[in-house]
């Protein structure tokens, strides 16, 4: 027996109905007085003389009640008659610990007895082994003369159902992951429509145009599509165009990674569960083809879908129907299908990893998202969207890429695409400082990327800059103006070239820059003066 005081535990309750909810609150408090109902139950059947009527054992535990303290429970009524499925019960409860808990707090909207009215429930159930539940019908705490409790079999109370979900646990956290998730798509949409230009596929090569092209093209229609492509290439963006030009725009579209889930919680991610299917289920909750309805799904990863899943997802797709895990019913479904991944799904056919008739069902229409490495023309594109989002994001402003930096990244593989691209550039950014040019070490770090001026020594850039390597020898003087002539630049661009170059080195430093080029201050100022003319 554990003994709290009075104010002690008018404390602990008020704690839950804050934090919690009065509702949660009232559901703890009413399963703690059920769990005790059930032992003190157990006990009175274990020690009771068989020969008792069975009214005279029931009334042994409002009498064990009172003993322990909580409540004196005098009885108005009592008729057990399980033969012909009867059972009516009513009691007054006197001195409730319960109400003394409230008193301070004034009359209450409903009845307070939570604990007290949870062990009557239980300690009745367990006794005739019937479902009986108990309502106080009224109250001292609400105002009322008296605490009167009445009992009946529970199909007898209409709304015995929700009466019951009060003894089950319903987990906090369980809610709040769902609503984490809800808010995390609804953060997407938001993000899609204030920003829409942060969305956009960036690319202008051939490749790239026809493919987008194609994708704007079936982007109408409601049949499946295929995205195929190495990771990193932008699938999930793609697939969000194909939702937003679609009539499905105004719907949700919900994306998940099918590798991300293991194989045993997948099909309960996509199809959602029924309270009590598994160990853990303790509430139903929605899958992501319910909360896709209306709307597009994108599966990425498809080809980790374990093989039940495989199955129910070609059920869906030709019946628009899903069936919860542990459920027994049907559920009709409006979603749009687009799924992705990097593997070989006619490999995973022919090995019967995958089913073939998913494959078919899907392949309707079929897109190939080329890497970033066969579309090299956009990487200046896409290098300087990722710049301008992360000087924002981090409050910077560089000066751009080094002309080392922008070679170094067009000659660079790229065995992540663009979302190695775009962490590259991040990186970049966080280790240049403000008004500084962003480098390929900080990009790519010590290790430099074989570009042809490395290659063979050239320190030219396309349009005439100057850019040694740290740690390479320096070409000779004779071969640096041979460069520059078999480059064609002509000599006052070489001159502005200069000029600006060592201006930058020195942060605007007339001073410090004439001195690297070896003049005197005035001369360079004029010469400085005459290239912006």
């Amino acid at each position: 027996m554990l003994l709290m005081p009075l104010q002690a535990s008018s404390f602990f309750r008020e704690e839950l109905v804050t934090n919690l909810g009065i509702e949660r609150a009232k559901g703890i408090f009413m399963r703690l007085g059920y769990y005790s109902g059930l032992q003190d139950a157990e006990l009175g059947d274990a020690l009771r003389d068989r020969t008792q009527r069975l009214e005279e054992s029931y009334l042994a535990g409002p009498q064990l009640h009172a003993l322990q303290g909580h409540v004196k429970a005098e009885p108005i009524s009592l008729d057990i008659d399980l033969d012909n499925d009867r059972f009516y019960s009513e009691f007054i409860w006197k001195g409730s610990f319960e109400v003394d808990v409230w008193r301070s707090e004034g009359p209450q909207p409903a009845p307070v007895c939570w604990t007290l009215l949870g062990y009557a429930c239980a300690y009745a159930t367990h006794l005739i082994g019937r479902e009986v539940q108990f309502r106080e019908v009224e109250c001292r705490g609400c105002g009322d003369a008296q605490c009167r409790i009445v009992g009946k079999l529970a199909h007898e109370w209409e709304d015995h159902e929700t009466f019951a979900s009060q003894f089950r646990a319903d987990p906090l956290i369980d809610e709040l992951y769902e609503l984490q998730e809800r808010i995390a798509t609804l953060e997407d949409d938001i993000a899609r429509t204030r920003g829409r230009a942060s969305w956009e596929p960036i690319g202008t090569t051939p490749a790239f145009r026809d493919m987008l092209g194609m994708l704007d093209r079936v982007s109408p229609s409601e049949v499946p599509i295929l995205l195929l492509g190495e990771t990193g290439t932008g699938k999930e963006i793609l697939a969000r165009r194909i939702h937003d030009n679609s009539p499905r725009v105004n719907g949700p579209f919900i994306a998940i990674n099918c590798a991300a889930i293991p194989a045993e919680l997948i099909e309960a991610e996509l199809f959602g569960v029924e309270q009590g299917a598994f160990t853990g289920a303790t509430r139903s909750r929605q899958g992501r083809f319910e909360r896709a309805h209306g709307g597009t799904l994108f599966l990425d990863e498809l080809a980790e879908l374990s093989p039940r899943a495989q199955a129910a997802l070609l059920r869906v797709l030709q019946e628009h129907e899903i069936e919860r895990v542990g459920g027994q019913g049907l559920i009709n479904v409006d979603v749009r299908i687009v799924a992705a991944t990097h593997d070989n799904l006619t490999d995973r056919v022919e090995e019967g990893t995958f089913r073939k008739d998913l494959y078919y069902r899907l392949n309707t229409v079929t897109l190939t998202v080329p890497p970033l490495r066969e579309r090299r023309e956009d990487i200046p594109h896409l290098a300087d969207h990722f710049l301008a989002h992360f000087e924002c994001h981090y409050q910077r402003r560089t000066l751009g890429f080094s002309d080392q930096a922008l070679a170094a990244m067009s000659y660079h593989a790229w065995p992540g695409n663009i979302r190695e691209l775009k962490n590259a550039i991040e990186r970049g950014v966080i280790l240049t400082g403000d008004h500084k040019r962003i480098t390929e070490r900080a990009i790519f770090g010590q290790q430099p990327i074989a570009t042809p001026d490395r290659e063979k020594g050239k320190r030219l850039a396309s349009h005439g800059r100057l850019d040694l390597q740290e740690g390479s020898t320096p070409p000779s003087r004779r071969h640096l103006v041979r460069s520059l002539l078999e480059a064609g630049i002509p000599f006052e661009e070489i001159e502005q070239t200069l000029i600006e170059e060592a201006l930058k080195e020195h942060d605007g430093n007339i001073a410090a820059a004439a001195r690297q080029l070896g003049m005197t201050r005035a001369a360079f100022a004029y010469r400085l003066k005459k290239t912006r003319r």
